[in-house]
């Protein structure tokens, strides 16, 4: 009997060795080196080494000018948000990997997904739940009932690839990645080798058939997809399913994708009957009434193409204790301290003994720039304890010498203020040129420094 192989494998990055090693000499990380057992039989080798002689005879150089550079039809997956993220809908021979925390809604999302799309042949692979259990979740579902969505609970992948040739589907969802295994690697399922060999066949699969995968991976407790990060680069999309479990949003975010852009945004609304498309987030975002409250500012963001209204709340106290705190949750930690500098030294307001805490309502993470205006102008009124008048949204990047700078897409960004009947909105001075002032019914307030939007919400 052959001996096995003793090998060890970056967790980070995939990089092989023979011994443990401290610290990758690939990417650098401490501590990522995981031992692997591979078995060495030479039966496997020559049957791997002809299957991939077999496959360079069959396959031909190409020129530039005989490839064609038509797109393939996409797949309308009958989601608005989903189909956004994904650029337009799902590629045929793509493979998409869905990440996110546990019980965020990954299974729920694919499988409300795939029984709406009745006009397809689905096959969809459980490794983690059973039948009776993916039987009911799908009746809390309301769907047409369709002979094309199909069940497998199998976590062998020769298996799967069996039932694939039988059934011939036209997707293919495996929930999850880390609950597969393979024969041809000795060790347990989701562990680096066998997670890295199930996506690299199902990439090989996805590719010469055509037929698109959709793999649903595990998350680490920082935060990250379980595995290698080699799974990360195989697959075309990688999407983030992510939220607070005890809000009712749910942001669906593409991270990586080799068919469209990776600034798209799609929200959803978890619901007993399963996740509710969000078609105008900003009537979900905002308070019916926040009159009359100190520290909330308005500001008008943007998401990949979609603009949206985000209100904005600060608390400003004296600190309790000699270090002040700095607390920010939905927005970078970094920019709010840059921020709160500003005010100190371009401003002249004294923050510097008291803690500022910064909130972003319904549990949503923007990184868009535009949300520098808004938050200078909530913690202000928190700390002057003024509210800011009803009517008044803003947009504007702020920068180290207090200037308002311009921001992207501001016709939408005030298309969306006038549209939820805001009156008035501030915008950067730059942004009005070349601006048609008169297809807007919102009163414009342009402004080139801090103090002159201060000046304008406070008097």
């Amino acid at each position: 009997m052959a001996k096995d192989k003793i090998a060890y494998v970056c967790s980070n990055c995939g990089q092989e060795s023979a011994k443990w090693i401290g610290k990758c000499p690939s990417c650098g990380q401490w501590n990522t080196f995981k031992e692997i057992r591979v078995t060495d039989t030479r039966q496997q080798a020559a049957s791997a080494a002809a299957s991939v002689g077999h496959q360079l005879r069959k396959s031909k150089t190409l020129t530039l000018r005989d490839i064609s550079a038509k797109d393939d039809p996409r797949i309308d997956l009958h989601d608005n948000e989903l189909n956004r993220v994904l650029g337009g809908g799902l590629v045929p021979g793509s493979i998409v990997l869905l990440g996110g925390e546990p019980g965020i809604g990954k299974s729920t999302l694919s499988l409300q997904t795939m029984l709406h799309l009745t006009d397809r042949r689905v096959l969809y692979v459980s490794g983690e739940e059973s039948a009776h259990q993916l039987k009911m979740r799908a009746e809390r579902i309301p769907h047409e009932e369709s002979d094309n969505f199909l069940i497998l609970c199998e976590n062998s992948l020769e298996a799967i690839f069996e039932h694939i040739r039988d059934v011939q589907p036209e997707v293919v969802i495996i929930d999850s990645i880390q609950t597969i295994s393979t024969e041809d690697v000795e060790s347990s399922a989701g562990s680096i080798s066998q997670v890295r060999e199930c996506a690299s066949s199902l990439l090989r699969f996805a590719k010469t058939s055509g037929v698109p995968v959709i793999l649903i991976g595990h998350i680490t407790k920082e935060g990250t997809l379980a595995g290698p990060k080699i799974l990360e680069h195989i697959v075309d999309t990688v999407v983030q399913f992510e939220g607070d479990q005890h809000y009712m949003y749910r942001i669906l975010r593409s991270i990586k994708n080799r068919f469209g852009s990776t600034s798209e945004l799609g929200i959803y609304e978890m619901q007993q009957s399963g996740l509710r498309q969000v078609a105008n987030p900003s009537e979900l975002l905002l308070t019916e009434d926040h009159d009359g409250l100190s520290g909330v500012a308005i500001s008008s963001a943007i998401e990949g193409v979609r603009p949206f209204l985000v209100e904005t709340q600060a608390l400003v106290s004296s600190a309790a204790y000699g270090t002040p705190q700095r607390s920010a949750t939905g927005f970078d930690q970094r920019r709010l301290n840059m921020l709160l500098a500003v005010l100190e030294k371009r401003v002249g307001f004294k923050l510097m003994q008291k803690d500022v805490f910064l909130n972003i309502a319904g549990g949503l993470r923007v990184t868009d720039m535009a949300m520098d205006l808004s938050v200078i102008a909530a913690v202000l009124s928190s700390n002057v304890d003024t509210p800011i008048e009803e009517g008044w949204c803003m947009a504007g990047e702020v920068g180290l010498s207090g200037e308002v700078r311009p921001v992207a897409r501001i016709e939408q960004r005030i298309s969306e203020a006038e549209k939820l009947g805001f009156q008035h909105i501030i915008i950067p001075r730059y942004n009005l040129s070349g601006l048609n002032q008169k297809k807007f019914h919102i009163d414009l307030v342009p402004v080139r420094k801090v103090e002159e939007a201060l000046r304008a919400l406070f008097g």
